[in-house]
């Protein structure tokens, strides 16, 4: 296994990456509008569109940010519904620069709002081609405007992790009055291309205590292709917490697993961290919904939990999945079992969404 990151392109992809995603999301008539009708949401939600967070923020509007295509820019839509994303105008916040280690790919874009300020966490890597574009590290944008729409945006800073390694896909949650942040990182001696890892922040990019590894991908669903546990999500729900997570390659075996700890465990003691064993979604071929992935999760506007995660509708791709522009946003409903776990079912196919 070599140093650069899972998503090592073919051979003289990198150095024209950009510009052949562009043309490929052309040739595929790239709509960046979604699904709605009469209100309703229709899936998928927004075209083209990966890595997709959507939260409810505290102002009664939706937020939704993630990766484009063309891994040029971060972008982010609001609306006051949830169908209501699909057709948002959407701002462009910020743009990869004209060189150094931000003027390559943009990936996985969140926004927090942290301490009264909203800042934006994603990761990004150098341009020129070759292996250099995948020196993947996490960074953050900021706006001094209480409005994340209107603001103008900066360069915050690069996060501080314990190695200059790979990193990518950070999110940050309060629990029990402690802000942390989970992200994903190669560690070094890990056979691995990304295990997962968390720590309670000092700042929104320094951590307050050595960080712990929560998991590395070993089953069977977590290593086809790739060794990747990647993009963590938080739901606090019946007295626990769960974190889901992707693993495996970025085509059709791209799917969810889930690790699970008591509310009142120390989750920073990986033993208070079950895995599943199996993965907690998948594609789905009678459905046609394929490589779901890097989830985030939201509620409707009646406060019912929603998944939200991104998937392509064929299987088949040609060339590298990542410059494959056709992974959209899609959202659905979840039910709980008895014992208080949530199950997602399986990926729901295109259509108006049915409420369980």
């Amino acid at each position: 296994m070599t140093d650069i990151s899972r998503r090592l392109f073919l051979a003289g992809s990198a150095a024209t990456g950009l510009s052949a995603c562009a043309a490929m999301s052309s040739q595929a008539g790239r709509s960046d509008g979604g699904g709605s009708e009469g209100g309703a949401i229709v899936n998928p939600l927004v075209r083209n569109r990966a890595d997709a967070q959507i939260f409810r923020h505290s102002d009664g509007l939706y937020y939704m940010t993630g990766s484009v295509p063309e891994y040029d820019r971060l972008v982010l839509r609001r609306a006051p519904t949830l169908a209501g994303l699909a057709t948002a105008e959407e701002r462009v916040l910020w743009r990869h620069q004209a060189n150094g280690p931000m003027s390559g790919f943009l990936w996985a874009p969140e926004l927090h709002l942290v301490d009264g300020r909203w800042v934006m966490y994603f990761a990004a890597g150098p341009s020129g081609g070759g292996e250099d574009v995948f020196r993947i590290r996490t960074y953050a944008v900021t706006t001094g405007s209480a409005d994340a729409m209107a603001g103008n945006w900066e360069v915050l800073g690069q996060l501080e992790t314990p190695w200059d390694s790979f990193n990518l896909d950070s999110t940050i949650f309060t629990h029990r009055g402690t802000r942390y942040m989970a992200w994903a990182q190669r560690e070094p001696g890990i056979d691995t291309n990304s295990n997962l890892y968390l720590a309670p922040m000092a700042s929104p990019l320094t951590f307050a205590a050595t960080p712990a590894r929560l998991t590395v991908p070993t089953l069977p669903w977590e290593i086809r292709g790739f060794k990747v546990a990647e993009a963590p999500a938080i739901l606090a729900r019946n007295g626990r917490l769960f974190m889901t997570y992707s693993a495996s390659a970025t085509d059709a075996r791209y799917c969810l697993g889930m690790l699970t700890a008591r509310d009142d465990a120390d989750i920073m003691d990986p033993a208070s961290w079950s895995k599943s064993p199996e993965p907690v979604f998948r594609s789905s071929a009678r459905n046609r919904v394929y490589g779901p992935g890097h989830n985030s999760f939201t509620v409707d506007e009646q406060g019912r939990d929603v998944l939200v995660y991104h998937g392509r509708d064929y299987e088949q791709i040609e060339g590298d999945p990542l410059f494959d522009p056709n992974r959209h946003t899609r959202v659905q409903y979840f039910r709980y079992r008895p014992d208080g776990t949530p199950d997602f079912g399986e990926p729901v196919a295109n259509g108006p969404l049915r409420p369980l």
